[in-house]
């Protein structure tokens, strides 16, 4: 959806995070303007594969990391494949990257993520 691109707008910072310029909003979830993100937790090893600041990814991220940042990681995770879903992931890479996150949230957190 071309849409949510171009309402998740972004920029750089000098510290290597992306700044929302804009509230962005995606179904019932608002991110406010300022909000910054550190882009996709990713292993430095992968990041040929899927690169921290993907831009295909970038209001999933955007959407994940906010969610995340306010400890609403079950929500974080739905929203996540949701929106991947959304912005026409296909579905192996969808998976892969959904089942990512989830284990990252159990190993980190302990939390008992179910998408």
């Amino acid at each position: 959806m071309k849409h949510l691109y171009h309402s998740c707008i972004t920029h750089p910072t000098p510290h290597n995070t992306l700044v929302l310029l804009h509230e962005f909003r995606y179904k019932n979830i608002t991110v406010p303007k300022g909000y910054e993100t550190n882009g996709a937790d990713i292993p430095r090893l992968f990041w040929s594969i899927i690169p921290p600041f993907a831009p295909a990814l970038i209001p999933a991220i955007v959407i994940h990391d906010y969610l995340c940042d306010i400890e609403q990681y079950d929500l974080a995770d739905k929203a996540f494949a949701f929106i991947l879903k959304d912005l026409g992931v296909c579905k192996a890479k969808r998976w892969v990257l959904v089942k990512a996150v989830v284990l990252y949230h159990k190993l980190r957190y302990g939390t008992k993520c179910r998408v």
